[in-house]
């Protein structure tokens, strides 16, 4: 946990830059019958039947401190899907950096092996060494900013019904831009200090 919460405190370095990654699922709905239009003085009126047309996830990748993020807009969440979206991070947003410092949780998926399974080796080994891992601990995800601001994308512009991922990847997109071009960024201050007081039960006891 400490690991994390430092990464957070380091300057702004941007050869060094400090990115967090995480995923997300949303189901797909579409309307039985369409809503009806608002009129004026009367709310739209949508019915609450509804049908499934199944699940698309949403891969996020942020950089708390620069005010950006980027949102892929998958079928299905697989080894493949993450290394694709490592070697576009490595690749196509940060070409020119020395190294990436990697915030993300401890899914089975998120470690170099998923990245061996989709390129070749060469390959492979070219993209994780510009890679820094820094895991979040079990039961910690909450730590991850990529997880607040998937939280904060599910509120502004997916908290509707959505029956195709075309849509919601145009969505996530119209969002992504202007969440970008205001540079948005997280405030955060849960620091060292601050977790070691109110989460000082998990730590062991040390007598003298």
């Amino acid at each position: 946990m400490e690991d994390v919460i430092q990464i957070y405190t380091l300057p702004y370095d941007p050869q060094w830059p400090v990115v967090c990654f995480d995923e997300a699922s949303k189901q797909l709905f579409g309307e039985v019958r369409l809503p009806q239009l608002p009129r004026v003085g009367s709310p739209a009126l949508v019915d609450y039947e509804y049908e499934r047309k199944g699940v698309c996830c949403q891969l996020m990748t942020c950089e708390p401190l620069r005010g950006w993020r980027h949102v892929t807009v998958t079928e299905r969440r697989t080894r493949r899907d993450y290394a694709h979206c490592i070697r576009d991070l490595v690749d196509r947003y940060y070409p020119r950096v020395t190294r990436i410092r990697l915030v993300q949780d401890n899914l089975n998926t998120h470690d170099g092996a998923s990245l061996y399974e989709t390129f070749r080796p060469e390959e492979a080994r070219r993209i994780l060494n510009k890679i820094e891992f820094h895991y979040t601990p079990k039961h910690g995800s909450w730590l991850n900013m990529a997880e607040t601001e998937i939280n904060i994308m599910g509120r502004q512009c997916l908290n509707r019904r959505l029956d195709n991922r075309s849509l919601i990847a145009e969505e996530v997109d119209a969002w992504e831009v202007a969440c970008n071009v205001r540079k948005a960024r997280i405030h955060w201050t849960f620091t060292l200090a601050v977790a070691r007081q109110k989460l000082r039960k998990l730590y062991p006891s040390i007598e003298d």
